[in-house]
């Protein structure tokens, strides 16, 4: 059963993460500390301002799991070349600037996660859809 949480629930775990520049290139992402129970690579629903994304996972060099990227749609999040990337709009609209913190809150570990600015405040769905369910709608999106 899906039910509402504020970031501030005791089962909501938040850490820190930095808005970093990737490499020498102009594009930023979100480091986070710590690990993850996420492999590199897997999807992960990322909330952004109270709306659900798609996210893939992966790490730097020194293992710092990292998003660069999310999206509408599984499809949209792992083919970066079609559609917008809707993490980049978040940090403009945000008026957030490399080098900044914002709050990174683990919702459900593996599953569903949130960004926000330090000092706000965020509501998240918890749970997850029934197994059925999933496998339909991962069917569906490809």
């Amino acid at each position: 059963m899906v039910e509402r949480i504020a970031h501030d629930h005791p089962t909501v775990e938040t850490r820190s993460a930095t808005i970093e520049r990737r490499g020498r290139t102009t594009r930023s992402e979100i480091r986070i500390a710590g690990s993850l129970d996420v492999e590199s690579g897997s999807l992960i629903r990322l909330v952004l301002d109270g709306r659900e994304y798609r996210a893939p996972i992966e790490e730097r060099g020194d293992g710092t799991p990292v998003i660069r990227h999310a999206a509408e749609t599984p499809r949209l999040a792992r083919d970066r070349s079609a559609g917008e990337n809707a993490l980049v709009e978040w940090v403009e609209a945000s008026d957030l600037e490399i080098g900044r913190s914002v709050e990174f809150d683990i919702v459900d570990p593996g599953y569903r996660y949130g960004l926000r600015k330090p000092g706000e405040r965020a509501t998240y769905e918890s749970g997850r859809p029934e197994d059925s369910l999933s496998s339909i709608a991962e069917n569906l999106d490809g």
